[in-house]
């Protein structure tokens, strides 16, 4: 006799239509904060800041700002999404971030706006994602049941890739086309939608989740990220030597757009396929690291360690398809290390810690992009791109040791428990992740 296989499920945001749709209304709103980002980049550095010597530290100052809110406001972030109705908190974000960026197009289209407007705004848009986010993976039960928790996880995770791509592409090209008005007003459009779409949506098990701002009976109160790491040393050396990763792989945003206008002398069209082939490359990474065998920090160092090579490619040789070569590579690697250790994370981190977990966690490991944004955007005023390129893989090589042998030292009980019990591949429905800029 025969056994009949089991069908083929559709992919959870097919099958899920409340998850679905507010998956969708993430994919809008960090679509529409990536392409705000690269595409107010290539208008200070292409347009704006034409002739300027210091375009490189306004660049950097810009993506500085950028990213403050996430760090400075993830305590109040955390208190928010625990104590508010998830749903009442993603359509909120989402609307306020369209109204700024509604504003801002307002003003851009009555005249040219001093640069000090696009800070202002990315201040704005950069809180209210810091916001939405967080809030949409500690939201994922409310939305699927247990068994799905995994498979909504990596399509959530699997979004920065995604809108890096789309926002990368889209970034430069609209400036070029349309000036800064276009790329404001595409923003207010996406997260007007967004926001239709998670205040249409009924979140299923919003119900019988937990009272919001009260512990469940009989748990542990909600604890700070200190007391959560405190019980994982592991963890907590690992988002450490993330942290300093950062100070080096995120300079790419910086890096890019000035490597394209000083070492290639191209235009947008330029720029936006050199960030296309980093989030491609993430895409990709995303979808094959959970196949590749070994442990989280065997296949994190080799990754950086590779990375390293890739980002200091152009460095090297001045040619644009080497380039973009270069950073399909980078980006796989970044891909690649999300999916491991977010799986990782998702694991280990209790239920009940999650969302404060997961708020400071993107605070520390966004702590660091300021200070890149900075120093590499001021660097980028005296040094040649190609230099710049060269500092970040060079700083990028000890790092790649250094989580290497995090795997070979296990001091505590915890620790070794930690590395066997992922030495295994991650699950495939988590495929999808990503660390995006974190890593």
């Amino acid at each position: 006799m025969t056994a009949t296989p089991a069908p083929r499920r559709l992919p959870i945001v097919l099958r899920n239509r409340a998850f679905g749709a507010v998956w969708a209304a993430q994919v809008l709103t960090q679509a529409a904060g990536r392409m705000f980002q690269v595409g107010v980049v290539w208008w200070i550095v292409g347009h704006a800041a034409a002739g300027v010597s210091d375009r490189g530290l306004a660049s950097g100052v810009f993506l500085a700002v950028s990213t403050l809110p996430a760090v400075a406001l993830a305590p109040l972030v955390a208190r928010v999404i625990a104590r508010c109705p998830h749903r009442t908190v993603l359509a909120a974000a989402a609307a306020v971030a369209g109204l700024v960026a509604a504003g801002t197009a307002g003003w851009t289209y009555l005249a040219p706006p001093p640069t000090l407007v696009a800070y202002g705004a990315a201040l704005l848009l950069a809180g209210c994602q810091a916001l939405f986010d967080p809030c949409l993976t500690t939201s994922v039960p409310e939305l699927v049941d247990d068994a799905d928790i995994e498979a909504a996880t990596g399509f959530e995770l699997a979004t920065q890739s995604l809108a890096g791509l789309a926002g990368g592409l889209l970034g430069p090209l609209v400036v070029d086309a349309w000036d800064l008005t276009g790329i404001v007003s595409g923003c207010a459009g996406a997260y007007l939608a967004a926001a239709a779409l998670v205040f249409l949506t009924r979140f299923p098990r919003a119900a019988t989740a937990p009272e919001e701002g009260a512990p469940s009976d009989g748990g542990p109160a909600t604890r700070t990220l200190r007391q959560i790491l405190a019980e994982h040393p592991f963890i907590r050396r690992v988002l450490l030597c993330f942290a300093a990763v950062n100070v080096f792989s995120t300079a790419v945003y910086v890096v890019m757009p000035l490597y394209a206008r000083g070492v290639l002398h191209a235009q947008g069209a330029t720029v936006a396929a050199l960030e296309t082939a980093l989030g491609l490359g993430a895409l990709l990474g995303s979808f094959t690291g959970a196949k590749l065998p070994g442990s989280p920090t065997t296949i994190g160092g080799a990754c950086l360690a590779l990375m390293a090579v890739a980002l200091g490619t152009p460095g090297l040789f001045a040619d644009r398809s080497a380039a973009v070569c270069a950073l399909i590579v980078a980006g796989w690697c970044v891909g690649v290390i999300g999916v491991r250790f977010v799986a990782l994370f998702q694991r280990l981190v209790p239920a009940a810690d999650k969302p404060g977990f997961f708020a400071m966690m993107q605070a520390l490991l966004g702590a660091t992009f300021p200070l890149s944004s900075l120093v590499f955007g001021a660097l980028g005023d005296h040094l040649s791109p190609q230099t710049l390129c060269l500092v970040q893989a060079v700083g990028l090589v000890p790092l790649a040791a250094a989580l290497w042998w995090l795997g070979r030292r296990t001091t505590t009980p915890q620790d070794a428990t930690v590395e066997a019990a992922t030495t295994a591949p991650a699950p495939a429905a988590v495929a999808g992740a990503s660390l995006g800029e974190a890593s």
